[in-house]
């Protein structure tokens, strides 16, 4: 096949299959339109939806123009490039919007000669190559770039690729002497006297391509392809050993995405407009607002569970004796002490040295026994005197949990003071639970006054 022959047939081609693209995708058109009319063309995809809501499978089929040589460079043994016939098949899984796996097989005639080198032996001894191939490769296919215009899908991806396979070949070479090497079936020595039909050798294709989106379809493909070959062989000669052989195809192609027609195509996705679809869909924001409502009546609820109309400490919803006096001192039922008689209510001066009070089973302490704290916590700084922290508990419980409870109480009014300045030797603890109360059990204001810690100073 000449080159002006050659260059017929690739148009021809390429013109033959930009033609069913066309119909193909004029046909999906109609067939949409008429879809439409009676239901959706395709679902509406989550963007955490998975997988199974695209079509990730495709097959396609191309054609094109090989040549001996890349567009990286490099050295070659001929230096006359001819252009050949090639063409393939290929199969596709998209696993993510932007990256596939597909095989290809390859097929095709790379040619070249030397009609321009010098001389008629050395390192120019033959005149020409013809190799006819197979190949099967699996390679990765990474979308680098994408234009999507004005229709909020991707109309063109630009492509990278890069895999490993396998290529079977058989050189056949013409000496400018007239001597002619062919390795048809006579493979698997350097100079064809070998009895096996292939050379065998594993390749490396690279490339890089743009597609365009005809339709949900049918896509465009444009690409070119450098391919490494393990071995010097290729060509058929061994010139510049050990370099080794490559060889080009660049190639024009339709592919075809499989599936259900009502699911979009994985490889057309653009994933920020799905992302805005999705958080502009009416029934997500419906969900929203829905949420928000819920939200708002839970803390209505928490508001109303902390309501505290007297302002005695004690919620509404617990407080059995509401409206109280505001300053008075009330019990976990928000009703006022009675102090007996024989008793004097805390006085609000921070004297040194006082009892410090706490709530029902609890030796955290209050924040306002932190005045009495103080006071005594620079007495003792001042005056170098040793104190012991005595706690007690009032009689709810077992004697030992009242036991360790006074302890904790204790313990707590000594942490105060150190962290104060209080030398931690000078500060002694005692718990005595619940006895020695100053205070009748039977009562809530006697307990109140026994749930206590006292100091002793020395």
């Amino acid at each position: 096949m000449n080159y002006s022959t050659l260059k017929k047939t690739v148009a021809l081609s390429f013109a033959s299959l930009m033609v069913v693209g066309i119909v193909n995708a004029q046909t999906d058109s109609t067939k949409t339109t008429t879809a439409t009319t009676t239901s959706s063309e395709t679902t509406t995809p989550k963007v955490f939806g998975g997988l199974g809501q695209y079509k990730k499978f495709s097959i396609g089929v191309n054609v094109g123009a090989t040549a001996p040589s890349v567009a990286t460079g490099g050295s070659n043994d001929f230096t006359h490039n001819k252009i050949q016939l090639g063409y393939g098949i290929s199969f596709r899984e998209q696993l993510a919007h932007s990256f596939g796996l597909q095989l290809d097989l390859h097929g095709g005639k790379v040619e070249g000669d030397n009609t321009k080198a010098p001389g008629t032996s050395g390192a120019y001894a033959a005149q020409s190559f013809q190799t006819k191939f197979w190949s099967g490769t699996l390679s990765g296919v990474v979308n680098v770039a994408t234009i999507d215009f004005l229709r909020r899908k991707n109309s063109v991806n630009f492509f990278v690729t890069a895999g490993g396979g396998l290529a079977l070949y058989t050189p056949k070479v013409t000496y400018k002497n007239g001597t002619v090497v062919d390795f048809d079936g006579h493979a698997g020595n350097s100079d064809g006297s070998g009895t096996s039909k292939y050379v065998k050798e594993l390749i490396i294709p690279v490339g890089a391509g743009v597609k365009f989106r005809l339709s949900d379809v049918v896509a465009l493909n444009l690409g070119y392809t450098e391919t490494f070959v393990d071995g010097d062989n290729f060509d058929g000669v061994n010139r510049a050993y050990p370099t080794k052989d490559k060889y080009s195809y660049g190639y024009a192609g339709l592919e075809f995405t499989l599936g259900s027609k009502s699911k979009p195509s994985l490889e057309w996705v653009n994933p920020v407009a799905l992302m805005y679809d999705e958080l502009y869909d009416a029934a997500l924001r419906q969900e929203v607002e829905a949420l928000k409502g819920r939200v708002t009546n839970v803390e209505n609820a928490v508001n109303d569970l902390k309501k505290d109309s007297d302002g005695d400490g004690v919620a509404d919803q617990f407080d059995k004796c509401p409206g109280t006096a505001a300053g008075s001192v009330v019990d976990g039922s928000g009703c006022v002490i009675v102090f007996p008689k024989d008793t004097v209510a805390p006085a609000p001066a921070a004297t040194a040295y006082s009892n410090i009070q706490f709530e029902f089973d609890s030796s955290v302490l209050r924040t306002s026994s932190y005045p009495v704290l103080d006071a005594t916590s620079a007495d003792l700084r001042s005056s170098g005197k040793s104190v012991e922290v005595d706690g007690f508990a009032s009689s709810e419980g077992t004697a030992a949990h009242n036991l360790s409870l006074s302890k904790d109480r204790a313990n707590s009014v000594k942490t105060y003071l150190v962290n104060s300045g209080v030398d931690a030797k000078k500060v002694k603890v005692k718990g005595y639970g619940e006895t020695n109360p100053i205070a009748d059990n039977s009562t809530e204001e006697g307990r109140v006054l026994n749930r206590r810690v006292q100091f002793k100073q020395k």
